[in-house]
């Protein structure tokens, strides 16, 4: 990773910032949700309070049964279509039935749904109706109650025969309509709302389930009322909706509407913010869908919580863009037990008009820090990337002036870090470049240290030997010493020269001028230049069937293969064979010439292309000693070419490979 991207991660760290401004804004904006909270809840509280002092007409603590208005005209015939605007707000009855009530200005009607797959049938007036399928209908006024029993043998119109003895306002005949599919039966009837009655009671028997034929528990009757409402209206806050429910949710005074306060068009929030507001602030605003429906139960978990006697808050999206609706429900509690829950409804524009109006300065602000930060951190990057570039331009200067300095390093006169590294730099490539010249002129001083006495101890033989033999007086044993001195004299001859022309051919590889060649013409016109001198040996060549261009000295990579080739022969046996290879490989070209022979020794593959190695066998007295330059030469070329030399021993131990790697010389700069 470049050091302006690693600068620019370290400006990404002030984003650190905003995520804190936001967590702040976010807590801010809680605690102002949470104070209206309380204050809304302490609302609730004392208008709950003051219905109870009032003596209010709240609905009696415990389970009720819930009448709802008619919606549209009842025809008692039992079924249930002209219930159906009311069928989503029915009421259980046991496990298996359900309970619909309504009411309009003279009637109370009633339609049950009982499911039931199996069912054994009398009629109420059968003395064995008591063990048949039927209901139980309890009508109760005051402290006065009376039962019937509603049983059918057949679909139609029924009569329900009364169980407890006449009681004074209570019917003494109810007509109804009994209905039957094949997995429920149907039960509708209506009662005058003359009667007053006060509860109703009503179980199902199943004789497969067996119980008491005649039991029956009532419940309070209970609907909206206007009466509660007025009550509710006169506590009632401006710009607040409240509700009355009870126990299970059911509606049974409202009054007030939601007021969304105005604001100004400059304040009015846009789409953007008020999803800004919802995603990134307010995470806990519920869905508005299940209170804006005027639906006779609010089944929430909110109203839930205050029936079970504990006050419930909940912030929930409003009707108006950009608007929340705090919702604050608590128990109306008399003698100790909830009677009902009192549900306050308040809309509020403020807090997410604080909040977007925090959170937009915070991220101004921010974005604008942000910025100079980034900008101050990029060009500071940028200066010290372009120093650190002088210095990686002057350094390979160096290194391509064979380690000597080529003119005076780069800010070495800054008070800098950067300019004690040029310093340093300078001071090493000083050090350096002064012992690289030491070592490229010592083969050369060597050699010209060692001609003289070489000259003298040559000489001194050859003046040793002539007078021996003008005296006739050389000793038959002396004459093998005086050979192995003369060897000993040849072949120290023979290192010096040796080191006297790796100093020159170093010089040459590294004066060498680079051009565009193929590859593919070199190696090709190299092989047929060897095949005169493979002799009785197969030379074979695997080049690619298009140019290989590299940017590289021709001649250089001439010679290393003629050093490859004539070591190759040497170790390939009559009747062997040889096999040069060319093939592109990344971005360069790699030649590996391989032969049949012996395998390479394990600890002499590291060394191979070192200067002064070989492993030819040891010349005899008077051969020309071997002096393992040509490997060497090879390394130098490969190395000039920014590539390395390689020897290794073929997989099926039938001989050995050199191979060549090349990745072309470096273009001057102009």
């Amino acid at each position: 990773m470049t050091l302006r991207r690693k600068l620019l991660l370290v400006a990404l760290c002030t984003l650190a910032l905003p995520v804190a401004g936001w967590l702040y804004v976010r807590q801010m904006e809680t605690l102002l949700r949470e104070g209206q909270a309380q204050a809304l809840t302490a609302s609730a509280r004392a208008m709950a309070r003051s219905l109870v002092v009032t003596d209010a007409p709240l609905p009696p603590a415990g389970p009720v049964w819930y009448v709802q208005e008619a919606a549209n005209p009842i025809t008692i015939d039992g079924y249930g279509d002209d219930w159906a605007p009311l069928t989503p707000w029915s009421q259980a009855l046991d496990k298996r039935g359900k309970l619909l009530l309504a009411e309009d200005a003279d009637w109370l009607y009633l339609y049950v749904d009982v499911r039931s797959p199996q069912r054994t049938r009398a009629d109420a007036g059968d003395p064995n109706a008591l063990n048949a399928d039927h209901l139980v209908l309890s009508l109760g006024k005051g402290a006065q109650l009376r039962r019937y029993l509603l049983a059918s043998a057949a679909p139609g119109p029924v009569a329900a025969r009364p169980l407890d003895p006449p009681v004074d306002g209570l019917p003494t005949q109810i007509n109804a309509q009994w209905q039957e599919d094949g997995s429920s039966y149907h039960v509708e009837l209506r009662l005058p709302r003359s009667l007053g009655l006060d509860a109703l009671g009503l179980a199902i028997y199943d004789p497969a389930t067996g119980g008491d034929p005649q039991a029956v528990q009532s419940r309070p009757l209970v609907t909206y009322s206007p009466v509660l409402s007025k009550e509710l209206e006169q506590l009632a806050l401006d710009g607040v909706q409240a509700r009355v429910l009870a126990p299970q949710g059911w509606l049974l005074a409202r009054t007030g509407h939601l007021v969304t306060p105005a604001a100004a068009s400059a304040d009015q929030p846009g789409w953007f913010a008020a999803q800004v507001y919802r995603s990134l602030l307010a995470d806990q605003v519920g869905d508005a869908e299940p209170w804006m429906q005027d639906v006779p139960r609010l089944d929430v978990a909110e109203v839930r919580e205050a029936a079970d006697g504990k006050p419930a808050t909940l912030w929930r999206q409003g009707e108006a863009r950009g608007s929340v609706v705090l919702a604050a429900a608590v128990p109306i509690e008399r003698d100790g037990q909830v009677h009902g829950v009192l549900l306050l409804e308040q809309a509020s524009r403020a807090v997410p008009l604080l909040a977007n109006r925090a959170l937009l300065g915070l991220l101004l602000t921010s974005f604008g820090v942000l910025l100079v930060a980034g900008a101050i951190l990029l060009i500071f990057a940028t200066r010290l990337s372009l120093r650190l570039g002088r210095l990686r331009d002057a350094a390979e200067r160096a290194q391509l002036n064979d380690g000597r300095l080529d003119g005076p390093f780069p800010m070495t006169s800054a008070d800098d870090e950067i300019g004690d590294l040029a310093r340093s730099f300078e001071r090493l490539f000083e050090v350096v470049g002064g012992y690289t010249d030491y070592l490229r002129t010592l083969a050369s001083k060597l050699s010209h240290e060692l001609n003289t006495p070489l000259a003298i101890v040559k000489s001194s033989l050859d003046n040793l030997e002539h007078a021996l033999q003008a005296q006739h007086a050389m000793p038959p044993d002396a004459q093998p010493y005086l050979l192995r001195a003369r060897d000993g004299v040849a072949r120290l001859g023979a290192l010096v020269r040796a080191m006297s022309e790796a100093s020159r051919m170093e010089r040459a590889i590294a004066a060498a001028e680079p051009e565009d060649v193929d590859l593919v013409e070199v190696v090709r016109g190299c092989t047929e230049a060897y095949r005169p001198l493979a002799g009785t040996r197969r030379l074979e060549s695997v080049l690619p069937p298009s140019p290989l261009y590299l940017h590289c000295a021709p001649e250089l990579i001439a010679q290393a293969l003629d050093k490859l080739f004539d070591n190759a022969l040497s170790f390939t046996p009559d009747g062997g064979w040889l096999r040069l290879t060319l093939r592109a490989v990344g971005d360069g070209a790699e030649i590996e010439l391989a032969n049949q022979g012996q395998p390479l020794p394990a600890a002499m593959q590291g060394r191979l292309f070192d200067s002064l190695v070989s492993l030819r066998d040891k010349a005899t007295p008077g051969d020309a000693p071997h002096l393992g330059l040509g490997l060497y030469v090879v390394r130098l070329v490969a190395e000039r070419h920014g590539g390395v030399a390689m020897a290794r021993n073929l997989e099926d131990g039938s001989g050995v490979a050199f191979t060549l790697q090349l990745h072309g010389m470096p273009r001057q700069r102009l």
